[in-house]
């Protein structure tokens, strides 16, 4: 079958080439596209290439249909299955089991009642849709449009609708925590906590207690019952970061609770089961470590059944201004505070190898938006290592005056402030609309003299209106040509009731 996708295919599981014939020729009538699968041991990787509106279920023997529903559950999390001429019983208990078992039809097949089921199947599917947009609206999305996070991005898909546990491998501040996150919205655990343990921030006498809770009194200091994070996580995802960090002991009591289920409180021997995901990282290399004898090989094992590498920065710098532009709208949704570069600056921070990997990058964008806040950053503005050798320059000196005085005062600097501490002449080039100034009529005082107040009003009104008109309505743009800052030009569009335009970073 072909391996593109296609929203109004139905998928037909039987042996019997008659009955495809019939259905297909009713489902074509009702606009789907029908494909027959006979082999039901095809369905795992027929899954992974091709979606489906729904699931047509002939019958099949009795461990073939459950072995067909459990491979679904595991591969496409938005499936939705109608079972063909069963009893109510059967349905009944399919339906209980298997949630997206959403209806039964009789053969030979009416054209109301598969109109029926198909829309059953649709609700569900916008269903699960819209869950996992809620879910991961509040995650943070893993930055980049390069092969090597594309391929990233198709294994999180793949892997987060099954119950795999996953070892997320490389260095530190690549996004380790972020790959988990987006795993655990894409699953079916998403309404379910997602909690995180940091093993190497944890001492090793506390981390059995962090995990697995404790009772009162089991140590000085216990004065209360306490949960621990598995029992948090319980119907949710737990995610042990730094793993290669942990002590052996507490490698033994993680793999028994991985192996059986089960596991008691500190100070307990009441078992407590669990059902918990297991994800885990480290931008440790545990082969070395298991040579070394610092890390269990069967715990390994047990872990690393889905890994998925992350490439560090270096490796895919054209991502870069994607990531930068990303966490500089970060900084402009929580401070209200704007930050753009020129193409100088941009380049050298596209040439940089930025060993601490997207964390660098983030703590970068940050520390300029403090320092050159709504303002153009140039190659000169940033911090000498991020320069290219040979064409480090020095940072404009730091002028208190200037950089906490009014922005329009321009009596007490004798000039506007313009955007902080970043002399315009370095900004991109100013573009000239309306009048020059050195064409400009002087304005001649007549016999019953003027409301100078109201005529420079007006006059300041005409020219916020030229540079909102030269920027296309952008604020930040139309501010960068009246050389002042962008909050100062909000606030005189509020004064004069004009309209704001747009507002980019």
């Amino acid at each position: 079958m072909s391996a593109d996708k296609n929203a109004d295919s139905i998928l037909l599981i039987e042996q019997n080439p008659d009955l495809f014939n019939e259905i297909k020729t009713l489902l074509a009538f009702i606009g789907y596209d029908t494909g027959l699968l006979t082999d039901a041991g095809q369905l795992d990787q027929l899954l992974q290439e091709k979606s489906f509106s729904a699931v047509l279920l002939g019958k099949l023997p009795g461990e073939t249909a459950n072995r067909v529903l459990r491979v679904i559950s595991e591969q496409d999390r938005s499936a939705a299955v109608i079972l063909l001429n069963v009893t109510d019983d059967q349905f009944n208990t399919s339906r209980e089991q298997w949630h997206f078992v959403v209806a039964a039809l009789a053969l030979p097949l009416r054209h109301e009642p598969v109109i029926e089921a198909l829309n059953r199947a649709q609700s569900l599917r916008a269903a699960v849709a819209g869950v996992a947009r809620k879910f991961l609206g509040n995650v943070p999305k893993l930055g980049g449009t390069s092969a090597a996070v594309q391929y990233v991005r198709k294994m999180i898909e793949q892997v987060a609708r099954t119950d795999a546990s996953v070892l997320i491998l490389g260095e530190s501040g690549t996004g380790k925590e972020v790959v988990a996150r987006n795993i655990h919205a894409l699953s079916n655990r998403c309404k379910s906590n997602f909690v995180p343990v940091n093993c190497g921030a944890i001492p090793g006498d506390l981390l059995e207690s962090e995990l697995f809770g404790h009772e009162k009194g089991a140590f000085t200091g216990a004065i209360t019952a306490r949960q621990g994070r598995f029992e948090l996580a319980e119907k949710g995802t737990l995610f042990l970061d730094e793993i290669g960090d942990m002590g052996l002991t507490m490698q033994v009591k993680l793999l028994r609770v991985l192996q059986e289920r089960s596991f008691e409180r500190v100070g307990s021997n009441r078992s407590i089961s669990a059902d918990v995901r297991i994800l885990a990282a480290t931008h440790r290399d545990l082969e070395k470590f298991i040579r070394d004898g610092k890390f269990r090989e069967d715990l390994y094992y047990r872990l690393n059944v889905f890994p998925i590498e992350l490439p560090a920065l270096r490796d895919r710098l054209d991502d870069v201004p994607e990531l930068l532009q990303d966490q500089v709208d970060k900084i402009a949704r929580s401070n209200q505070v704007g930050l753009r570069f020129t193409a100088a600056a941009l380049e050298a921070l596209c040439e940089y190898s930025w060993p601490g990997n997207v964390r660098e990058l983030g703590n970068l964008a940050e520390r300029l938006s403090i320092l050159y806040p709504d303002s153009l950053v140039d190659l000169k503005h940033l911090p000498p290592k991020y320069q290219p050798a040979g064409k480090k320059l020095s940072p404009p000196p730091f002028d208190p005056v200037r950089m906490f005085a009014d922005p329009d005062d321009d009596v007490s600097m004798g000039c506007s402030m313009g955007s902080d501490s970043i002399d315009q002449r370095d900004a991109s080039p100013v573009i000239q609309h309306g009048q020059d100034q050195s064409s400009l009529t002087p304005l001649k005082l007549g016999d019953d003299g003027l409301d100078l107040k109201e005529h420079l009003a007006q006059l300041e009104m005409q020219i916020i209106q030229q540079a909102l008109d030269a920027s296309g309505g952008v604020v930040a743009h139309a501010a960068e040509l009246l050389k002042m800052r962008r909050t100062t030009l909000v606030e005189k569009l509020k004064k004069y009731g004009m309209s704001a335009g747009k507002e980019i970073s």
